[in-house]
């Protein structure tokens, strides 16, 4: 027969294995979401020489034991991306035409994770 206090014990023991297994989850689906946000605003960004494409890098800016928290940014070329996302007026008049690559790759990174929270925790 088992007492209370056993059963208590158990469940403690199950929610706890849960939670780890549910941060350890949480916290893949982040580095898979943050790399795959990195690589789709690489592909889709505008291209001259290529040094503003090869720029992109996803790094860890904190994880304790419960909590990942990454970043997605240019590295070296970090000045014109807010010009190329949303376009910039010339010097002598007119404007460049924006070329949005952030935006729609933040977007698939906000539907990635919450599908793989999903699919993990299920």
């Amino acid at each position: 027969m088992t007492s209370i206090d056993d059963l208590a014990s158990e469940v403690m023991k199950g929610l706890t294995e849960y939670a780890e297994l549910a941060d350890t989850e949480m916290k893949k689906a982040v580095r898979k979401t943050a790399t795959a946000v990195k690589n789709e605003i690489s592909a889709n960004a505008p291209k001259k020489s290529g040094r503003y494409q090869k720029s992109w890098a996803a790094k860890k800016v904190k994880e304790n034991s419960h909590t990942l928290e990454m970043t997605v940014h240019s590295k070296n070329r970090y000045q014109i991306a807010h010009l190329l996302e949303h376009g910039h007026a010339k010097r002598g008049g007119g404007r460049v035409a924006a070329i949005p690559h952030i935006a729609p790759a933040e977007q698939h990174g906000e539907e990635m994770l919450e599908s793989l929270i999903e699919k993990a925790l299920s």
